[in-house]
């Protein structure tokens, strides 16, 4: 149908428009059956993972107040906020990277049926079977993510403490980084174009990637609405892949 395929001029040339389009995608015919699966994965877990979190959030911050030099001490309305908020990103970073670990095979269907939708192609090896003979690379996939993951965040988390408003800027592009990693990585991946040449992708078109894993790293901590992001931010890669990074990888796959 003419209202499924790609159209000649893209969306915008902001990420965050295509997460807003993810939430008209999740709610199109056809799709939304695909939505359930990581809709429930993340509802569930997060909901297990928010009450924790609310235990330890005051033991945190005192904990991290009371380490800070004695000369910081007089920051502390300031830095208490900005903690809190590098807090809440870490805690959505890492909830997403279990979550999608576990999710990681539907939520790559989801991301297959939404191109499909888009550009009317379908993407070859896309079977039920093919996609269950897929799981361990795609597993694998997110085992390379993580792999990338832990070092750099480490080292990103040990500046977001030892650098005072500095270190927190450079820990929340961080996680904007990381974002637009984890849900674009999806069509990449179904491509079965590789890891290295994702991030070089994103790398070149810098303030798309950066936009959109923005919004989403945001939008993780606003409650309720972060039950659906999952779903919400693959539809919205997705849709991303398609106008902007789609023509120049399969160009390369090829």
């Amino acid at each position: 149908m003419a209202s499924s395929q790609q159209s000649n001029q893209p969306l915008s040339h902001n990420g965050m428009a295509y997460f807003i389009r993810g939430f008209d995608l999740i709610t199109t015919k056809g799709l939304k059956r695909f939505v359930i699966i990581p809709v429930l994965a993340n509802l569930i877990l997060f909901s297990l993972a928010v009450m924790w979190l609310v235990d330890r959030m005051t033991v945190w911050m005192q904990g991290i107040m009371d380490w800070l030099p004695g000369y910081f001490q007089w920051l502390e309305y300031l830095l208490w906020p900005l903690f809190v908020v590098v807090i809440l990103l870490t805690f959505g970073l890492l909830f997403n990277t279990l979550t999608n670990w576990i999710a990681a095979p539907f939520n790559g269907l989801l991301a297959e049926k939404v191109e499909r939708h888009l550009t009317g192609q379908t993407i070859d090896d896309s079977g039920v079977l093919d996609i269950v003979k897929d799981t361990p690379r795609t597993l694998a996939r997110e085992f390379q993510k993580l792999l990338y993951f832990i070092p750099r965040a480490l080292g990103f988390f040990m500046l977001a403490l030892l650098l005072p408003v500095v270190g927190q800027i450079i820990w929340l592009c961080w996680t904007a980084w990381m974002m637009a990693v984890q849900y674009l990585d999806y069509p990449f991946d179904n491509h079965k174009l590789s890891f290295n040449h994702m991030r070089s992708q994103l790398g070149q078109q810098r303030g798309k990637s950066f936009s959109f894993g923005a919004i989403v790293a945001l939008v993780t901590m606003v409650p309720f609405i972060n039950f659906i992001v999952m779903p919400v931010a693959i539809c919205g890669a997705t849709a991303l892949w398609v106008d902007h990074y789609r023509e120049p990888s399969l160009r390369h796959k090829s």
